[in-house]
């Protein structure tokens, strides 16, 4: 099967298949072989991942035809962005808010002449407040895990980052 998942991968275009085709293989394995071994189950799993291909090799290749612009359903693997495109209409709307509200400040207090003084000086010394806060707050916390014995430094030596070949 995995050598018919590997076929089927050249239905993307070739970009997509160079950066995206070992990571999929490696996952698409690893699901095989924990597949249980009752046969309408892995039938049915490779239905739904040779159809997922197929769907998505079409979508990735309208992708490179009618460039990013394109919207087909849920988001892709894209090296271009890593967050939704309505991120920056949002992040606009706020910017606007923010700075009508600045400008609205800035009329209430020329319509009543209020003025505020300003906070420079004491912003200083509220930024090293926070700064020795933070500090104390992680020697405090680290200090409670090491006399607890449970840092987890001692186990780094265990970890195993890839697995054994089989």
């Amino acid at each position: 099967m995995l050598t018919l998942y590997r076929c089927l991968l050249y239905l993307y275009p070739a970009a997509y298949r160079q950066e995206f085709g070992e990571e999929m293989t490696s996952v698409f394995s690893e699901a095989w072989q924990s597949m249980a071994q009752n046969l309408p189950a892995r039938f049915q799993f490779c239905a739904r991942e040779v159809r997922g291909l197929v769907f998505s090799a079409v979508r990735e290749h309208l992708h490179v035809l009618l460039g990013s612009g394109n919207s087909f359903g849920r988001i892709k693997m894209r090296p271009e962005f890593r967050f939704p495109r309505s991120t920056v209409v949002l992040m606009l709307a706020i910017f606007a808010g923010v700075v009508l509200t600045i400008v609205k400040a800035t009329g209430v207090e020329l319509a009543y002449g209020v003025t505020f003084g300003t906070v420079w000086p004491s912003l200083i010394s509220i930024l090293v407040c926070m700064v020795l806060t933070m500090f104390a707050l992680a020697a405090i916390g680290w200090g409670v895990l090491h006399a607890l014995g449970r840092t987890g430094a001692h186990r780094m030596a265990n970890i195993e980052i890839w697995p054994k070949a089989k």
